[in-house]
């Protein structure tokens, strides 16, 4: 009980396992890996995404209970901030290795955050399906990737 109420151990759950799976990957991560093509590079951020995105299809019920929380601004979570900066560099380590500028990535990593925090939260929320929802990503992240040398 030393989190609180419901919603806050809600919260502590939710987080302490997302933030469990940056640290197993946080071994994986490498900057100096080689550029990759573009079509590798989109299965390695959806890779990225894929235990998330399983974790919260996995209960809709407490997923749901999860978006509400966080949307309500009633308890803290490190989804917003601790988490959420350890995803973007990750997403924004695999989209500098397409060509995209350092500038570039890293706001490309921040439109994919944010799509697929998005996308996560109305599948919670029962709106999209998960394949629909996984599918919308994917054409996300393609177009991101996509800009990469066209700005030149």
């Amino acid at each position: 009980m030393a989190v609180g109420d419901k919603g806050a151990l809600l919260v502590s759950i939710f987080d302490g396992w997302i933030d469990a799976v940056h640290k197993a990957r946080s071994s994986d991560h490498d900057t100096g890996r080689p550029l990759c093509a573009s079509a590798d590079a989109v299965n390695e951020v959806m890779a990225l995404f894929e235990p998330f995105v399983a974790y919260f299809a996995r209960n809709r019920a407490l997923s749901r209970e999860y978006a509400a929380i966080i949307v309500r601004g009633s308890h803290e979570s490190e989804i917003f901030q601790a988490l959420a900066l350890a995803l973007i560099a990750e997403l924004q380590e695999v989209l500098s290795r397409t060509g995209l500028s350092t500038d570039d990535a890293g706001t490309g990593a921040r439109l994919v955050y944010f799509s697929y925090l998005g996308l996560l939260m109305t599948v919670a929320n029962g709106a999209l399906e998960e394949e629909v929802a996984t599918a919308q990503l994917r054409d996300a992240v393609t177009f991101v990737i996509s800009q990469s040398g066209e700005q030149e």
